[in-house]
Protein backbone atom coordinates (compact mmCIF):
# COMPACT_ATOMS: atom_id res chain seq x y z
CA UNK A 1 0.00 0.00 0.00
CA UNK A 2 2.70 2.43 0.58
CA UNK A 3 4.04 2.02 -3.19
CA UNK A 4 0.62 3.11 -4.20
CA UNK A 5 0.80 6.14 -1.80
CA UNK A 6 4.19 7.13 -3.67
CA UNK A 7 2.96 6.80 -6.90
CA UNK A 8 -0.64 7.94 -6.96
CA UNK A 9 -0.58 10.28 -3.13
CA UNK A 10 -3.89 12.46 -4.47
CA UNK A 11 -6.38 9.77 -4.19
CA UNK A 12 -5.50 8.99 -0.75
CA UNK A 13 -6.58 12.50 0.28
CA UNK A 14 -9.86 11.88 -0.05
CA UNK A 15 -11.65 11.60 3.39
CA UNK A 16 -14.23 8.75 3.68
CA UNK A 17 -17.74 10.18 3.24
CA UNK A 18 -16.75 13.60 2.82
CA UNK A 19 -18.32 13.98 -1.01
CA UNK A 20 -16.03 17.95 -1.60
CA UNK A 21 -12.64 16.12 -1.24
CA UNK A 22 -13.69 13.29 -3.97
CA UNK A 23 -15.52 15.39 -6.16
CA UNK A 24 -12.37 17.72 -6.07
CA UNK A 25 -9.84 14.82 -6.84
CA UNK A 26 -12.42 13.54 -9.97
CA UNK A 27 -11.78 17.05 -11.08
CA UNK A 28 -7.77 17.05 -10.90
CA UNK A 29 -7.37 13.83 -12.78
CA UNK A 30 -9.88 14.45 -15.52
CA UNK A 31 -8.83 18.12 -16.09
CA UNK A 32 -4.90 16.17 -15.87
CA UNK A 33 -6.11 13.46 -18.91
CA UNK A 34 -7.89 16.17 -20.49
CA UNK A 35 -5.43 18.79 -21.00
CA UNK A 36 -2.77 15.76 -21.31
CA UNK A 37 -4.56 14.02 -23.42
CA UNK A 38 -4.76 17.36 -25.98
CA UNK A 39 -0.86 17.89 -25.77
CA UNK A 40 -0.19 14.51 -26.34
CA UNK A 41 -2.83 14.22 -29.24
CA UNK A 42 -0.61 17.05 -31.25
CA UNK A 43 2.57 15.71 -30.32
CA UNK A 44 1.85 12.20 -31.52
CA UNK A 45 1.20 13.42 -35.03
CA UNK A 46 5.22 13.70 -35.30
CA UNK A 47 7.00 12.15 -37.96
CA UNK A 48 9.84 10.41 -36.01
CA UNK A 49 8.52 10.59 -32.44
CA UNK A 50 4.98 10.14 -32.46
CA UNK A 51 4.59 6.75 -31.19
CA UNK A 52 6.48 7.30 -28.22
CA UNK A 53 4.57 10.28 -27.73
CA UNK A 54 1.14 7.85 -28.26
CA UNK A 55 2.41 5.51 -25.58
CA UNK A 56 2.94 8.35 -23.35
CA UNK A 57 -0.54 8.97 -23.84
CA UNK A 58 -1.76 5.80 -22.86
CA UNK A 59 0.08 5.95 -20.00
CA UNK A 60 -1.22 8.84 -18.80
CA UNK A 61 -4.84 7.85 -18.93
CA UNK A 62 -3.76 4.61 -17.31
CA UNK A 63 -2.53 6.84 -14.37
CA UNK A 64 -5.53 9.08 -14.58
CA UNK A 65 -7.89 6.12 -14.15
CA UNK A 66 -6.16 4.02 -11.76
CA UNK A 67 -6.40 7.62 -9.65
CA UNK A 68 -9.88 8.22 -10.14
CA UNK A 69 -10.24 4.50 -8.75
CA UNK A 70 -8.28 4.65 -5.99
CA UNK A 71 -10.02 7.70 -5.29
CA UNK A 72 -13.62 5.81 -4.74
CA UNK A 73 -12.25 2.95 -3.32
CA UNK A 74 -10.99 5.77 -0.51
CA UNK A 75 -14.29 7.45 -0.56
CA UNK A 76 -16.09 4.08 -0.48
CA UNK A 77 -13.86 3.10 2.80
CA UNK A 78 -12.27 -0.02 0.66
CA UNK A 79 -8.93 1.30 0.80
CA UNK A 80 -7.00 2.68 3.93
Amino acid sequence: MDYLKMIWPTPFKVQEKDVVSLVIQLVIFLVLCAVGGILIGLLAGLPLVGFIFAILGGLLDIYGLVGIILAVLKFLGMVR
